[in-house]
């Protein structure tokens, strides 16, 4: 029998996980009875916050949030299936995502995301930062790493530069952290609904089940 792998990186796990390891991976598996069909549980397969979180509120959307890291293996393998997920995003959900900073050093991959945010470039280098750490297993963990690996891409690396060392995107990556106090998220891979809701791979048994949990929320908003 196939076995599915577990799909959250939790703050526990980081302590067992250094950049860029995958050994813990194998260990990480459940059976897929586990992700079976089944209506969602309050507080099981998802949470409702006790604070509504801030969203960027479109007018007439509901929001979705992921949050990840760069260097997170379960990120990099849930990407794919994101992918084709979003393809069928129904029109009024507005989909964003978040940069997680769980310590210190993550504030480094935040601001190569928002970077790549402010000048429009992350549907270009998203999948590429990913591949490059996981697949190609370079080093990119100091500023000097970064920027020289994306001036290798093909990006200005003045202009790259002086947004990534900005005030604004030290502003985005603060208040991307405060946004994942808010939604509490002990684990990335991991998506927060509507300001309501959050759900991840470990409460769901598998991130497969978290995007149908998503769509179960997300019509429950829908009617409301």
């Amino acid at each position: 029998m196939n076995e599915q792998r577990n799909t959250t990186l939790t703050r526990r796990h980081l302590g067992e996980l250094s950049l860029g390891a995958t050994a813990l991976l194998a260990g990480l598996a459940v059976t897929p009875a586990v992700a079976q069909a089944k209506p969602p549980e309050e507080g099981i397969d998802y949470i409702k916050l006790d604070k509504p979180a801030s969203t960027e509120g479109v007018k007439g959307k509901i929001e979705v949030v992921e949050f990840f890291w760069y260097h997170c293996p379960h990120c990099n393998h849930f990407e794919p299936e994101l992918q084709t997920w979003l393809k069928k995003l129904p029109k009024d959900v507005y989909f964003r995502r978040e940069h997680v900073a769980f310590r210190p050093n993550f504030v480094l991959d935040q601001q190569l995301f928002y970077t790549l945010q402010a000048m429009g470039k992350v549907e270009q280098m998203h999948a590429k930062v990913f591949a490059a750490i996981h697949a190609e297993h370079l080093n990119l963990d100091t500023r000097e790493q970064i920027i020289d690996w994306v001036a290798k891409q093909g990006i200005n690396k003045t202009e790259f530069t002086k947004i990534y060392d900005s005030f604004a995107i030290g502003s985005k990556a603060t208040r991307a952290t405060q946004l994942q106090t808010a939604y509490n998220v002990s684990g990335v891979p991991a998506l927060g609904i509507a300001g309501l809701y959050y759900t991840d791979g470990a409460l769901a048994q598998s991130m497969t089940r978290a995007l149908q949990i998503v769509d179960y929320l997300v019509a429950t908003q829908r009617k409301k």
